[in-house]
């Protein structure tokens, strides 16, 4: 796609008389935001005269501080295909300043930027990501409330009549090509109500854009057709939760540094040594990548998501596999991510652990091809193979414990990232849930 100039969108929004442009940025939990305009203010706009209350944002700055600018990447430049109300919008994502002209380091996009810029101090061009993202369609009642109730009855891979959600999936999948995105496939999940779609892999910060571009996407066009699309990661006991396995991948000078012809796996010294710094930080990593106190809920044996910290060329009960492809399709999916998370901060904290793995010449212990979950606790421990954190608590303090990844984040976002968790965890613990109340009213 050619690089748009300022002249190019003010151009783009006269001719194809667009009324609105949106100036989207994420907070550091992963929540869009943004600053809509009329399209008399898009001079502005490319020039980086666009500013916002940043005291109201979550994780962002104090009141006495709050002045922040939005300068938007043009190449995110782009006129949403859904029919709005008033005509066309379009939108552009943000990086976040200081009124100084400074980066804003608690920018998520701008944590993400940093971890590149240090990929390539290192001498690689390019971390590529290929995210496969999941999600639940449920009904929505009289009120337009979100139920959890399921649209069909199928299962991974059905189709209609089974696969009542297959028309939103469809539409979500045609909007989105309409954005740019390559979609490579679609289809139902395991469980009722559980959808897929995978779109091609990009360099991380244009991957982590085409997520937040997704998620707002998916769940516009649900709620169009009268359904609720949900990325929560277990939102019905008893059933599969959602996840977003992540396919990552270094170049330099073109080629894919993770493929080795000579190796009898077919990977590089490289590719094993990025596996051993995931390995060596996830249970900090898991603090980003499944923020949530439900996410915890879907890292459970039975439902083939990952628990333990293993590795395999082929074994999908491993938390990080290596698919079958090779060659320039060489690369190293992580299983334990969820669609909730900040893909911003996500990428940032998987490349810093892997780039340390590089550094340090890790190598990862030896590969696991039994089914994992088949195992009892002796089996594993005599392994060498621990958990994952069982809780988000555990796993912000596997965060605060690692150093690399605190770094990674930075002081601000990593400050106010705890910060918020811990506080959504003491929410979490001090609440009386369902399950108590019918658990103990009556019994005691």
């Amino acid at each position: 796609m050619m690089a748009l100039s300022k002249e190019d969108i003010i151009r783009i929004v006269r001719e194809e008389d667009i009324k609105f442009v949106r100036m989207q940025f994420a907070d550091i939990f992963g929540q869009l935001k943004n600053v809509a305009l009329t399209a008399s203010q898009v001079e502005k706009a490319v020039n980086n005269q666009i500013m916002f209350d940043g005291s109201s944002v979550e994780g962002f700055v104090r009141i006495d501080e709050s002045d922040q600018c939005l300068y938007p990447d043009r190449d995110t430049f782009t006129i949403f295909p859904w029919r709005a109300q008033f005509g066309k919008t379009a939108r552009m994502i943000c990086d976040v300043y200081n009124t100084d002209g400074s980066p804003f380091m608690g920018d998520p996009r701008n944590v993400l930027k940093r971890m590149t810029e240090k990929m390539k101090a290192m001498g690689y061009d390019t971390f590529n990501v290929g995210p496969e993202c999941e999600f639940f369609l449920f009904k929505t009642d009289e009120h337009g409330n979100p139920t959890t109730e399921t649209n069909d009855e199928a299962g991974y891979f059905d189709l209609g009549p089974l696969d009542h959600g297959e028309t939103t999936r469809r539409e979500i999948c045609l909007n989105l090509e309409e954005m740019g995105f390559e979609i490579e496939a679609s289809h139902h999940e395991n469980a009722a109500g559980q959808h897929e779609i995978d779109f091609k892999y990009a360099d991380a910060l244009t991957a982590a854009d085409n997520i937040m571009t997704f998620k707002l996407a998916v769940k516009l066009l649900a709620q169009k057709n009268g359904l609720h699309a949900t990325f929560m990661p277990k939102p019905i006991f008893g059933v599969a939760g959602s996840g977003m396995h992540t396919n990552m991948s270094l170049f330099r000078d073109g080629k894919n540094v993770f493929y080795d012809p000579n190796d009898r796996r077919g990977l590089s010294k490289e590719a094993y040594s990025f596996i051993a710094g995931i390995l060596a930080h996830v249970k900090g990593i898991s603090a980003i990548t499944n923020p949530l106190v439900n996410s915890y809920k879907r890292l459970v044996p039975g439902y083939e998501a990952p628990c333990y910290l293993a590795w395999s060329a082929s074994n999908r009960s491993a938390l990080i596999r290596i698919p079958a492809a090779r060659g320039q399709s060489t690369r190293v999916e992580l299983r334990s991510p969820d669609p909730s998370c900040n893909p911003y901060l996500a990428f940032a904290v998987c490349l810093a652990a892997g780039l340390d793995g590089i550094e340090r010449g890790l190598t990862p212990p030896e590969e696991i091809t039994e089914n994992i979950y088949a195992m009892d606790d002796a089996a594993r421990a005599a392994r060498g193979i621990e958990s994952l954190p069982d809780s988000l608590s555990s796993a912000i303090k596997e965060l605060q414990k690692d150093q690399l990844l605190m770094d990674a984040l930075g002081d601000h976002v990593s400050s106010y990232y705890i910060q918020g968790k811990k506080k959504e965890w003491y929410e979490y613990k001090t609440r009386v849930s369902s399950w108590e109340r019918e658990k103990y009213i009556t019994l005691y």
